[in-house]
């Protein structure tokens, strides 16, 4: 059985998933096409269900929750990872309902977080992840909101943090934020999405224990940055909520939806959202 699957070029989703895709485990008879895209590009084909496996924003899942279940396998979740708002020139958190601020998707958990740390500053523009520190020193925006591996080279073009977005929601919730989620097409019946599950799981491991297998892939599509960068985003992105959501991690994503419920931005979520 050949099922499509869906996840971004960054190291954190090109090492988890390196060794799935490319037949170094046992992937239980499954086959699978795989496409890499940017994060917000794979949320809108999730939305228009094109993929049956597919990498999204976890805020995004709410508008894909009814076609899809979320994978206890692959997500990306922790503590001191979330995105940074940065800016070129020194701006004050008052000010910044006037700012013009870049946002690397409308249904990026990025974009969420800022909308309830700042309602009021809603003159935002979408751009491409990695063109946001470009927009910033071009100054066609005043802030933007980063994620990815812009994190670890923003400084070094000389721009400055004005806040993180992670230890805004760890402050408000105490929990791990949830970043980005794995979901399963809902259509796709239980017993292989349990196989793509266990793959997925199979697939880290693997990377765990033979990190230089998945090198190649890894440095291919990671945008130009060095080893070092490449390795610490790794370190930063996949952890053991990535291995497993586990309770905590399951309690993190749905908090993010109540509190989006709570502030209108969202109206219901299905009662089963996550596979098992």
């Amino acid at each position: 059985m050949k099922l499509t699957l869906g996840f971004s070029p960054c190291p954190n989703d090109t090492f988890i998933f390196d060794a799935m895709v490319h037949g170094r485990i046992n992937t239980e008879g499954l086959e699978f096409d795989y496409v890499l895209d940017d994060v917000e590009e794979l949320n809108r084909r999730a939305f228009k269900g094109e993929l049956d496996i597919t990498k999204m924003s976890s805020f995004a899942y709410a508008y894909a929750a009814h076609d899809y279940h979320i994978l206890d396998s692959g997500s990306a979740l922790g503590h001191k990872n979330g995105p940074l708002l940065i800016s070129k020139q020194k701006i004050s958190q008052d000010k910044l309902k006037d700012a013009r601020i870049a946002i690397p998707g409308k249904f990026t958990t990025a974009n969420f977080l800022f909308s309830i740390a700042w309602p009021e500053a809603v003159n935002k523009t979408e751009y491409l992840f990695s063109d946001i520190e470009q927009a910033l020193l071009n100054e066609e925006v005043d802030a933007g909101l980063i994620i990815h591996e812009t994190r670890f080279t923003y400084h070094k073009k000389g721009l400055q943090k004005i806040a993180d977005m992670g230890d805004y929601w760890e402050k408000l919730t105490g929990l791990p934020i949830p970043l980005g989620i794995i979901a399963i097409y809902r259509k796709i019946e239980n017993s292989i999405a349990m196989k793509v599950n266990r793959i997925i799981r199979r697939s880290l491991e693997y990377a765990y224990h033979d990190s230089f297998a998945s090198y190649d892939f890894v440095v291919k599509h990671a945008r130009e940055m060095n080893s070092t960068a490449m390795n610490n985003h790794i370190k930063l992105y996949v952890n053991k909520f990535s291995l497993n959501l586990g309770n905590e991690g399951k309690n993190a994503i749905r908090e993010l939806y109540r509190i989006a419920m709570e502030k209108g931005i969202l109206k219901e979520m299905p009662d089963k959202i996550f596979l098992t």
